[in-house]
């Protein structure tokens, strides 16, 4: 069956949910049935990154949320004297898995695959895990290359078509320019007219040097699995190689791997065709009881 050949769904819904700590969170829902989804997406993205893909979700009938985190997109950034934590975005994803229904499906890319695996340990609100191009242990040169991009531009650019070139030369591999429209979340005006990022420059000071020593809880996280679990890495990635999917199989030996080999680290961005496939087969081997999934009539 071709699962893009549905009908596109209505607008998702805008949601606003609420952090431990008050902090005001952006989501939007689309209906449908089964257990649900939570798309979680990566550091520096928002939740326009899964548009996509939770389009094609709805389209099979499956009901999905997907949400800003903290200091991202159009949820709330941190008060001055609060600085940024990573175990404020663990149970930040809890409060989100609280609001896509009861057991949701994570759909974490990167960071929100690492906080996901986080949240599981410390209180198992997921019934399964897809981890999008992230693995308990990663290669720091992939790490240093977008912490790179994300440092280059503190000023901000002077116009959409100038971000849009900058874009580009990080990805070479994509085809063609963004447009204004596609830009308009990953941008937002400053006061002197010059476009910056949506995030809060703080995160790369605070956030990012707090979660420098997960390794050890991600690896504990990880042994704990007892939950369907599939890891899609890109063949191109450079933050995901054959050596820490290995190690990751070794930590969780009931977990699933595709590999998309057009894809790098950005996976549902460059090839959200095959990547949600992926995700559709897994998600229906999920409803499928295994002797119907194998095949077996007795």
């Amino acid at each position: 069956m071709d699962n893009r050949a549905q009908p596109l769904p209505a607008t998702p819904a805008p949601l606003s949910l609420r952090a431990g700590d008050g902090l005001p969170l952006a989501a939007q829902a689309l209906p449908g049935g089964g257990p649900g989804v939570l798309l979680s997406h990566g550091f520096g993205q928002t939740r326009q990154a899964w548009s996509a893909t939770q389009a094609r979700l709805a389209g099979q009938g499956l009901a999905s949320l997907a949400w800003d985190a903290r200091g991202h997109g159009q949820s709330a950034r941190n008060p001055p004297d609060r600085p940024y934590r990573g175990q404020q975005f663990v149970d930040d994803v809890r409060v989100a898995a609280a609001a896509a229904g009861r057991a949701p499906v994570l759909i974490g890319a990167s960071m929100g695959g690492l906080t996901g695996l986080l949240a599981q340990a410390a209180a198992r609100p997921f019934s399964a895990l897809v981890l999008v191009d992230i693995t308990p242990r990663w290669e720091a040169s992939g790490v240093e290359r977008i912490l790179a991009f994300m440092r280059a531009h503190p000023d901000g650019f002077a116009s959409y078509h100038e971000a849009a070139e900058r874009i580009a030369d990080y990805l070479p591999h994509r085809r063609g320019r963004k447009s204004p429209s596609q830009l308009a979340h990953l941008l937002v005006p400053r006061g002197d007219g010059r476009l910056v990022w949506h995030w809060d420059p703080r995160l790369l000071d605070e956030f990012i040097p707090d979660t420098a020593g997960l390794h050890s809880r991600l690896e504990d996280a990880c042994r704990a699995l007892d939950v369907p679990v599939l890891l899609v890495s890109g063949g191109r990635s450079d933050l995901v190689s054959d050596e820490t999917v290995a190690h990751f199989l070794d930590l969780a030996p009931h977990a699933r791997h595709v590999r998309l080999p057009e894809a790098t680290h950005m996976v549902a961005g460059d090839d959200n065709d095959a990547f949600t496939d992926t995700l559709l087969e897994f998600l229906h081997d999920l409803a499928v009881p295994p002797a119907a999934a194998s095949g077996d009539s007795r």
